[in-house]
């Protein structure tokens, strides 16, 4: 699974390597965590990086308890319900989420041992994700049937609440590299064909759905990283001898 990534690569640097500007200010986030809101590319404005948040929520869900996908399975993303509409673009699409690096987290003697992920040149990458807005329900009141100027809080009203543009990262079996570490990884798209799985027929972006065979590293880190408030640039440090 992909459950904790980073990216504090310069902003100019992201814009560079994706051909995208940021829509928002950028912030670096070397602990990114769920429910969060985190810079994607999203197959309806690929120029441009904006912000959703971490853990997709079905539109037909009726709040965000019954979602919260932070990851979907590459194997069934054409499929379950959840993602589906999602993945052949009919309702939502398919985005590219920006990284330097994530977390996997290994059993050993103490206890869990975290461990980041990189490309071994460390430059930023694009793990395959999935996203679709998602309008909260509006708490219904008998004032609503006498129309707006009873202070009704219909989804189109000032007063309702706005919706939320969400996401999840597509997992994969994992390569060489992550195989020492966890069972599953993301999917980390490769270099010049991350807009094939913004733009390509459902068919033909799930060629895409592969374990990473370029060159990684791995190293451990502190297990500050297990508290997403340590949102540091300490927790992507390798840890000394």
């Amino acid at each position: 699974m992909c459950g904790r990534y980073s990216l504090f690569a310069p902003p100019e640097v992201v814009e560079r390597r994706f051909d995208a500007i940021f829509r928002e200010e950028f912030q670096p986030r070397y602990n990114a965590a769920p429910r969060q809101s985190l810079p994607v590319i999203g197959d309806d404005r690929d120029g441009e990086v904006r912000t959703m948040e971490w853990g997709l929520v079905p539109s037909w869900a009726d709040s965000r308890d019954d979602g919260g996908f932070i990851n979907a399975r590459a194997e069934t993303v054409a499929d379950k319900p959840s993602f589906r509409d999602a993945f052949r673009r009919e309702e939502g699409g398919r985005c590219l989420v920006l990284a330097d690096g994530f977390y996997e987290w290994v059993e050993e003697e103490g206890g869990k041992q975290p461990y980041r992920v990189t490309l071994a040149d460390e430059r930023p990458f694009a793990m395959a994700g999935l996203w679709t807005p998602f309008e909260p329900a509006t708490e219904q009141t008998g004032l609503a049937d006498f129309g707006a100027d009873a202070g009704g809080d219909g989804p189109g009203d000032p007063g309702g609440p706005d919706p939320v543009e969400t996401f999840t990262i597509v997992t994969t079996e994992p390569n060489a590299t992550v195989a020492e570490l966890h069972h599953r990884m993301a999917v980390v798209l490769p270099e010049g064909r991350e807009r094939e799985w913004l733009r390509a027929p459902a068919g033909e972006a799930a060629d895409l759905l592969e374990p990473y065979d370029g060159e990684m590293r791995a190293y451990p880190v502190s297990e500050a990283v297990n508290d997403p408030s340590n949102d540091t640039p300490a927790v992507t440090e390798p840890l000394s001898e």
